[in-house]
């Protein structure tokens, strides 16, 4: 098994992965449903129809006029009423198939989608989302289901019927609608920025629908009600956030109108083109290479260095420096070599078969990529602060003082040195977020002065607004969620049942049964990793973009509830096996299960899996979760330093070896901020993946990434950084949203009669106990009276 696992981490082809908000809309129908559902769409289909035949007389749904679905649609909005919990179901039902699709009447999959959008958008019209949301509460608030779910030694999919079809409805409609097509219809367009809208603002018990879905994680957390299907509660969880406040591409746009309302200049590339437009780098030499090589040394075939010219080099995508076949120059794999740092052999070097290493993969023909001019993919930034430091050093050497954060005054100071400032100048990058601490420091300074700052109500400010009160337990359940679906992690008996919407009521008998079920549990926990992992990158651009203090508490609660450690132990895995990963079962996917007829399964069949190089969901989950370690430990000392303790160096180069650009670059942003703390030893092992840095991570001009020189400048005190971030989050809280805003300069009432003629809320009982009251906070407390006649 290791032998094999080598060979295909050494293998490692270009992946043809395109990154986006979502997979394809196929995809993401299909991941709802487990396999253990199957059944269900035959029912959802049976119900539908014993209803309809009564209504339709003969005639087929996609036969009726709009008028007429319409008014059939009105009927199942009355059944939904009746207090029959099973006649409920059987309506819900009803509607959950028109939201399929009506695929009985339907050919192909492209006819199921066809219907399943007109349908959607007709369920909306005629208000189907509100009457579900009020019976979904019902549902959430059924405390009798609750506590009979608590009590069950094993849950499944029958303890969760009436939530799963409820869910099931709404994600069909929100991820339909939010869907966009060119051949939309006005109508429909009109009816998705109303839903958006919807979404987004406090129409729903005066808070955004992303909050009820927020409160059943929690309580599904807090083992109040294990039976809710969680899958579904996050991957709608997840399509309501893209929905209301928007994907990356709206992002992007975001970005750009903020900074031109700040008059800020432009950014100066759009990094989704970039990193889109990037090739991957072959991973650094594996044990396997370096053996071999080794051979060929003691077999005196030494390859001769071919010259080439430093202009080649530079070319972007025209070479790829990596590979380089002089032995004497190959540096050792950080696997093998790490001692110091490390000190451990990475489990998948050991014990390798010797064999010669397959051929390249051939490139991809040069025309699908943007060919950079020469020189490196991103524009150097430096910051203010930066040029600030260089000064001071320049002035405290050549003058033997400073001016503060003067960065006009250049006297005194020698001709190289004015150069140096004007090129720092040219790159100097003014982001959003010190725009805002800055504006903040000044409404903290001047509260009286500057007013009241006027908050536009965005759909982030208003979910923020809600988060607010209880976002460390919203953080803490979600990451007791990612642990709970890691692959790396070990069943525990106090960990919580994330199985409660798959597992089936009679357990498998046969091996086939067994192995099915087996498929269906990994994909469902991958489903899980991929929706937490999409949600918390989301949040966390979507309130950086806001404001830099809403992300900022995100990010230490993230922190304080150990998400780094949790993320280094998902990746400390094959994690090529883990990408190339098949748990799925093409034939038994909606909405071509609904369509075809089925094929007969068997372990052969089920052991093949599907023929794609990767799993697309698997990878897009891996490039979240970086970007959200990469989005927690940037420009924090304390945090950089936990990755070095945590001994994520060996865990990230082995991330290298998936060959898929845009993971690469954010592994490389990772290995980048800690290499000075690292040691010259590990720099001096890893030279490949020192150049891989230069030429693919953002260059800070000033930025003494490489050498190490200044690592004893800075002590590393986590909770004094962690402490006073916290208090300028306190801070901003407290100044933005809370309601006894400026309490230091109320009036204070001094009249004694006003005082004790204010009406005091007391609780009911209050009578009942009044006198123990007086008592115990009267009578028996001793009363200084000769100390208020003498001077404090």
């Amino acid at each position: 098994m290791q032998a094999e696992d080598m060979e295909s981490s050494m293998e490692s082809p270009n992946l043809e992965f395109e990154y986006g908000d979502t997979d394809t809309l196929t995809a993401e129908l299909s991941e709802l449903y487990s396999y253990t559902e199957e059944p269900e769409f035959a029912l959802n289909r049976d119900y539908f129809e014993e209803d309809f035949r009564s209504h339709a007389r003969g005639r087929r749904w996609i036969e009726l006029t709009v008028e007429e679905q319409k008014a059939y649609v009105m009927r199942l909005l009355d059944a939904l009423e009746v207090t029959d919990r099973d006649k409920r179901l059987k309506v819900a039902r009803a509607i959950l198939y028109l939201a399929q699709g009506v695929f009985d009447e339907c050919d192909t999959e492209v006819d199921v989608l066809h219907w399943s959008r007109h349908n959607v958008f007709l369920l909306y019209d005629m208000g189907i989302f509100t009457a579900l949301l009020e019976l979904l509460s019902m549902e959430i608030d059924n405390s009798q289901a609750c506590s009979s779910a608590v009590r069950k030694p094993a849950i499944s999919l029958a303890d969760s019927t009436e939530l799963r079809v409820l869910l099931s409805i709404m994600y069909l409609m929100v991820e339909t609608i939010r869907v966009q097509t060119e051949d939309d219809r006005p109508e429909w367009r009109s009816a998705r920025e109303a839903f958006k809208n919807e979404l987004g603002s406090p129409l729903y018990n005066g808070e955004p629908f992303a909050l009820l879905l927020f409160t059943m994680v929690t309580k599904f957390c807090s083992m109040n009600a294990p039976h809710f299907p969680m899958k579904k509660v996050l991957l709608l969880l997840w399509k309501t956030i893209l929905f209301t406040l928007g994907g990356f591409e709206e992002l992007q746009e975001m970005k750009v109108r903020g900074r031109e309302r700040l008059n800020l200049p432009p950014l100066p590339e759009d990094s989704i083109k970039v990193v889109r437009a990037m090739r991957a780098a072959s991973p650094p030499a594996s044990a396997m290479e370096l053996i071999e090589q080794q051979q060929q040394q003691k077999r005196g075939r030494r390859s001769r260095r071919p010259l080439v010219k430093q202009d080649s080099l530079d070319t972007y995508n025209e070479r790829d420096p990596f590979k380089n076949d002089d032995a004497r120059d190959e540096e050792e794999d950080p696997e093998d070599t790490d001692s110091g740092i490390e000190g451990e052999v990475d489990p998948l070097d050991r014990d390798v078969i010797i064999q010669p290493p397959p051929p390249p993969p051939p490139l991809r023909p040069p025309t699908e990529r943007v060919n950079f001019p020469k020189g490196l993919p991103w524009a150097p930034k430096v910051r203010e602060k930066d040029i600030e430091h260089f000064l001071e050093t320049s002035r405290n050497k050549f003058i033997g003082f400073t001016l503060g954060n003067d960065t006009e005054t250049l006297v005194g100071l020698p001709r190289p040195i004015h150069e140096s400032v004007k090129t720092l100048k040219q790159h100097k990058y003014v982001s959003i977020a010190e725009v805002q601490i800055k504006r903040e420091e000044e409404l903290q300074q001047c509260p009286l002065t500057l007013g009241e700052e006027e908050v536009e109500e965005t759909p982030t400010e208003m979910l923020y607004l809600g988060m607010l009160p209880n976002l460390s337990q919203y953080v803490i359940a979600l990451l007791k969620l990612l642990l709970a679906a890691a692959p790396t992690s070990k069943a525990k008996t106090d960990s919580i049942n994330i199985l409660a919407d798959v597992l089936p009521e009679e357990m498998p008998i046969t091996v086939l049964q067994s192995m099915k079920l087996g498929i269906d549990v990994n994909r469902h926990k991958e489903i899980i990793v991929k929706a937490i992992s999409a949600l918390l990158l989301l949040l966390l651009k979507h309130f950086k973009l806001n404001h830099i203090y809403q992300f900022e508490i995100v990010s230490q609660h993230l922190v304080f509830a150990n998400c780094i450690p949790l993320i280094l132990k998902f990746f400390n895995q094959n994690i090529m096996s883990y990408i190339s990963a098949k748990n799925s079962i093409c034939v038994l996917d909606f909405p071509h299960c609904v369509v075809h007829e089925m094929p007969e399964l068997t372990a052969e069949s089920l052991e093949a899996g599907d023929s794609n190089q990767f799993c697309w969901r698997n990878l897009f989950s891996c490039i979240n979760l970086l970007r959200i370690l990469n989005k927690l430990t940037k420009w924090k000392h304390s945090r950089t330093m936990m990755l070095v303790v945590f001994k994520s160096a060996p865990i990230l180069k082995r991330a290298l070896k998936v060959k898929q650009a845009m993971m690469q670059l954010y592994v490389l942003k990772l290995l980048k901020i800690q290499t000075k703390y690292l040691g010259r030893q590990w720099r001096k092992s890893n030279m490949k993946t020192m150049s891989a840095i230069y030429q693919k991570v953002r260059h800070r001009l000033n930025d003494d990434w490489a050498y190490g020189n200044d690592i004893d400048a800075r002590p590393w005190d986590f909770q004094a950084e962690e402490c006073a971030l916290r208090e300028s989050i306190e801070k901003f809280n407290s100044r933005r949203y809370d309601k006894n805003k400026n309490g230091d300069f109320t009036p204070v009432d001094n009249c004694l009669q006003s005082v004790l003629g204010q009406r005091v809320e007391l609780p009911e009982d209050f009578h009942y106990s009044y006198e123990m009251w007086l008592e115990r906070e009267v009578f028996s407390q001793p009363i200084q009276w000769e100390g208020l006649l003498q001077n404090p």
